[in-house]
């Protein structure tokens, strides 16, 4: 029996027409039964939402002497400013004017504290990472729309899918994805040479990077191809997975309500609203959701099947059997029966893995590509280091070990990923009340000296990467500045005793603790593998269009006044 079979009807955002069909009969019609809960509901909502409001203008707290912004707006307080496209001169001016722990304001008045102090950060991301858990509306929004993987779990279940996807992650299947990281990005250069053989042009690169990211997690990840990268062809699971981020991101100002209406509001309401709601920004998530799901599903039970016939029907496939997934699979029949994920867990990895990796990718090696389009004597100077490496080698594909010794390629990507960290928001919420220490003590409204901030259960907890990763005070007055030479020498002393709780270069990037992204390496070798080919191949320059990156859940650049993404950039053939 295939898991579409056996599947419950996933969430509101999923639902189709064959889910409805599990509905039990009712013997109420649907106007009836509004007009009974209906009013009961509004009051109880209203009652409750009063109390909050209330209870936060009364109730004095702690973080009430915190420095910090003033509030613009009772209803959404400082939410859209964090999340302005264009709010980067805001995120810095938290972590230069107010220090490293300040008071934020949430939707109804609510206290949001931010906060960047080292030691804070490894009570949250490390030492007592349960205590301050992802927050309730994130975890979720991601568990109605990809489902109960690892970004939408949390607790047991969160430490059971890990354990058993880590070895899928490790050093050794890294240099098994080295020869599938070439194949694609091999393609990907015979198509940009055909576009620019003859001379110079513009190129939007976005376009190639999305492209390219999807094709590597495809096969590297799911065993799947979903690009030829020589001609263009849609797919309808790649363009859903693409858009997942940038869709939901539009309706960001709305999700963190989203756990109060799913607490009130039965499900069987929600389906009902969900489907007609005339909006089109939740439709497009609804039905990007659904592609993702449905997709996953059958690229699942097509990858089970191969495996119940043996080995030798994995060696057939894409990557042959070598891909995450299908190691995933291997790894959970063997599995002791306690630690074993069920088939919605499994579908839930591929497409948290799926949709998590491809815009990170893409827009890391576009902000990389922007960069050195700009700083066109460290673009020679990473041209010089990669083409005396495939000299050395005597071939034009790196191997592992020559791509991980490549000094300046690894500065390049660490300083990028120091100042652009391209997942820049991270939400905690605490589940019990706890006292978060200070490694150094700030100075509040009233002119004391605080060195710990009592919290109370409840309270959201917004981890600045950002200011973290560009902190004055460790990284010295130029850490606003893209230098990747600064990583050939010693790191600042201060950087080193501050023990940043980061899984990755004494950054804040890819998060700490077991919540950290899994899939760092990974990223990691990709970028690396694109950029050698990249740069010994063709020459970058900035074109006459103004590029803006944008803040989202995901940074991603634009060249435009519809903010879609695009980075144009002048592309021309290497002289080597």
């Amino acid at each position: 029996m295939t898991l579409r079979s056996q599947a419950k009807c996933p969430s509101v955002l999923m639902e189709s027409s064959s889910c409805r069909a599990y509905r039990s009969p009712r013997s109420l019609t649907l106007s009836a039964m509004l007009g009974l809960i209906g009013p009961a509901l509004l009051v109880y909502c209203g009652v409750w939402v009063l109390w909050q409001i209330v209870r936060r203008l009364v109730v004095r707290d702690v973080l009430d002497n915190l420095p910090g912004p003033p509030s613009p707006s009772f209803l959404y307080g400082n939410l859209k400013q964090i999340y302005d496209r264009q709010g980067w001169a805001f995120h810095r001016e938290l972590g230069e004017r107010y220090g490293s722990a300040v008071k934020l304001h949430g939707k109804f008045g609510q206290r949001i504290l931010y906060v960047f102090d080292p030691k804070a950060m490894h009570r949250i991301a490390v030492k007592e990472q349960y205590v301050y858990d992802e927050a309730q509306w994130f975890l979720s929004v991601i568990r109605v729309t990809l489902g109960p993987g690892l970004l939408g779990t949390t607790g047991e279940q969160h430490r059971r899918q890990r354990k058993i996807l880590n070895p899928a992650f490790n050093i050794n299947h890294m240099r098994d994805m080295i020869p599938i990281f070439h194949e694609v990005t091999n393609r990907l250069r015979k198509a940009m040479e055909d576009q620019v053989k003859d001379s110079p042009k513009e190129v939007d690169v976005s376009h190639w990077t999305s492209r390219t990211a999807l094709e590597l997690i495809g096969q590297a990840g799911l065993g799947y191809s979903f690009d030829p990268l020589v001609e263009e062809r849609s797919d309808a699971y790649g363009d859903a997975v693409k858009s997942f981020v940038s869709s939901l991101y539009v309706l960001s100002k709305f999700l963190q309500f989203y756990p109060y209406i799913e607490a009130v509001v039965p499900r069987w309401i929600l389906n009902w609203v969900a489907e007609r709601l005339p909006h089109k920004g939740f439709q497009r998530v609804r039905e990007v959701t659904r592609t993702i799901h449905e997709r996953s599903v059958e690229i699942f039970n097509a990858k089970k099947a191969a495996l119940e016939r043996g080995d030798e029907a994995l060696k057939c496939q894409i990557a042959e059997g070598k891909d995450i997934m299908s190691l995933l699979l291997k790894a959970n029949i063997t599995a002791d029966v306690s630690d074993r994920l069920t088939e919605e867990e499994l579908v839930g990895q591929m497409s948290t893995l799926t949709s998590a990796a491809v815009d990170t990718t893409s827009s890391a090696l576009s902000m990389i590509l922007t960069l050195l389009s700009e700083h066109q004597d460290v673009q020679q100077r990473l041209r010089r280091e990669i083409l005396e490496a495939q000299a050395r080698s005597g071939q034009r594909e790196l191997g592992y070990d020559e791509l991980v010794t490549l000094p300046f390629l690894d500065a390049v990507c660490r300083e990028t990923l120091r100042l652009y960290p391209m997942a820049p928001f991270r939400f905690r919420e605490c589940r019990e009340d706890v006292i978060l220490p200070l490694s150094e003590p700030i100075r509040g409204r009233d002119g004391s000296l605080i060195s710990e901030i009592p919290l109370v259960k409840g309270t959201t907890v917004f981890v600045g990467v950002l200011s973290a990763n560009t902190n004055t005070a460790l990284w010295g007055p130029d850490a606003h500045e893209w230098k990747p030479e600064r990583w050939l020498a010693p790191l600042p002393e201060a950087v080193v005793e501050a023990k940043i709780p980061g899984v990755y270069a004494n950054l804040m990037t890819f998060w700490g603790g077991s919540r950290a992204c899994i899939g760092f390496k990974f990223s990691q070798l990709e970028m690396k593998v694109v950029l050698s080919t990249l740069i010994a191949t063709f020459t970058f320059e900035l074109s006459d269009k103004p590029i803006a990156w944008n803040l989202a859940g995901v940074v991603y650049p634009s060249a435009g006044p519809d903010n879609k993404l695009s980075l144009p950039l002048r592309v021309g053939l290497a002289k080597v």
